[in-house]
C-alpha cells in the first residue's frame, strides 16, 4: 500500500506541474479524459500507473489477509510475497519515469508469477487440508 501512496503523490505532482506550468483552466479539464489526451507520457504513465496498482496487487492483498487469517504464513510465501513487492516496486519505478517497455514488461511478469505461485500453492494447500 505504501508503493501505491507513493504513486499517487508522484501522479499528482507531475499532473499539477504540468497543469500549473501551461495555465490549464478547470473549465479546460471538464470533460473526462481530457487531461489524459493533452498530457505527456511523464505526467500520463504514473496515472496509469496508478491504475495498474488496483488490478493485479488487489490479489495480493486478498491473498495475503486470507493467509494470515488462515495462519498459513510460511517463508516461502514470504520471500514469494517479497518478491512480487520488490518487482511491482520496479515496475513502478520504470513505469513513472524512463518506461522502457519490455524491460517494465519482465519486471510486471516476475512479479506476477510470484503472485500466481502464491494463490496456486494456497489453493493446493486448501484442497489437501
Amino acid at each position: 500500500m505504501l508503493l501505491t501512496l507513493l504513486v499517487w503523490v508522484y501522479m499528482y505532482i507531475r499532473r499539477i506541474s504540468f497543469i500549473t506550468g501551461r495555465q490549464i483552466s478547470s473549465k479546460d479539464l471538464a470533460q473526462p479524459g481530457t487531461l489524459a489526451q493533452i498530457s505527456p507520457p511523464a505526467v500520463s504513465n504514473p496515472s496509469d500507473n496508478l491504475k495498474n496498482l488496483f488490478e493485479i496487487p488487489v490479489l495480493f492483498y486478498a491473498l495475503a489477509l486470507y493467509l494470515f487469517v488462515t495462519k498459513q504464513v510460511d517463508a516461502v510465501y514470504v520471500d514469494a510475497a517479497w518478491i512480487f513487492v520488490a518487482f511491482r516496486a520496479l515496475h513502478s519505478t520504470v513505469h513513472c519515469t524512463f518506461n522502457l517497455v519490455i524491460l517494465r514488461f519482465y519486471l510486471y511478469l516476475i512479479a506476477t508469477l510470484a503472485l500466481w505461485f502464491i494463490a496456486i500453492r494456497a489453493g493446493i494447500n486448501y484442497c489437501v487440508a
